[in-house]
């Protein structure tokens, strides 16, 4: 993940931006930091402007011409979130084709939203990333940890969007068994979603006792995101940050509206 660092500032001496503020920064191109500011705020602060998505578009075509450009590409991959952020599926087929790009950053910032977007018009373009399988598309690249493919934020895109045709679920399904345990876990928790068959559950329970602090904390939030109420004493039980537990709690509260679940949530407040 690009982070460019803002400075922190005086909140007396400089109040909080306007939104007006903010489509003019990202509009201006001579300060690139006010302009990724402006492209992961007008995201976050959910911008309804009728500039917004034109400017955060225009960010993504601008780095498309300057490729090599690292400011720019943090520019860029700012955007491709704020637009999953927004829900804003206008741009699905956009953020389809960076699902080809050759950087692998902008490949996994675009699966992520379109998962966040839920775009059924993506799960071909998403599906042919892990058509090779773990073998291939889930290997190790030279000398690095990454892998060929950003797996993980894939298979989270597919059991997102939900759709559970058997050629989706025959790409997903090899992933279940991958070296990684971030990456079973991204797979069992998409298998889980797009078949509700507990047998996923059951095995991202297993993670949840792992002894790497690291996966046990992604079992938890993907066991959150599934809204698997029968997980509920699992996740109680997880050696974990209170404060994760309770991001997995509200996954199954808002799915679920049980009221177990927001007793267990007020027992961790």
């Amino acid at each position: 993940m690009d982070i460019i660092n803002t400075p922190t500032t005086d909140a007396a001496d400089h109040p909080p931006l306007s939104e007006e503020q903010v489509i003019s920064n990202l509009q201006q191109e001579a300060d690139l930091s006010d302009q990724y500011y402006a492209a992961w705020w007008l995201g976050r602060m959910r911008s309804r402007h009728p500039q917004t998505v034109p400017l955060l578009l225009k960010t993504l075509q601008t780095f498309q011409e300057h490729p090599d450009d690292q400011d720019r590409r943090g520019v860029a991959l700012n955007a491709i979130r704020s637009l999953g952020w927004l829900q804003e599926t206008s741009t699905s087929d956009i953020l389809s084709g960076l699902l080809q790009s050759n950087d692998y950053g902008i490949r996994e910032a675009a699966a992520r939203s379109l998962g966040s977007m839920q775009a059924p018009n993506a799960v071909k373009a998403l599906c042919s990333l892990l058509a090779s399988g773990p073998t291939i598309a889930g290997q190790e690249r030279p000398n690095s940890a990454l892998l060929q493919e950003p797996c993980e934020a894939i298979l989270e895109a597919l059991g997102s969007i939900g759709s559970n045709g058997a050629d989706v679920l025959n790409v997903i399904r090899p992933f279940c068994n991958h070296a990684r345990a971030l990456i079973r876990s991204a797979a069992c928790r998409a298998m889980l979603q797009l078949t509700q068959d507990g047998q996923w559950a059951q095995q991202l329970e297993q993670l949840l006792n792992d002894p790497t602090p690291l996966v046990r904390r992604g079992a938890l939030l993907d066991l959150g995101a599934t809204g698997w109420l029968p997980s509920l004493p699992a996740i109680q039980a997880t050696a974990a940050e209170n404060s994760l537990k309770l991001v997995a709690l509200r996954g199954l509260a808002e799915q679920s509206g049980d009221s177990k679940v927001l007793d267990a949530m007020d027992s961790l407040l």
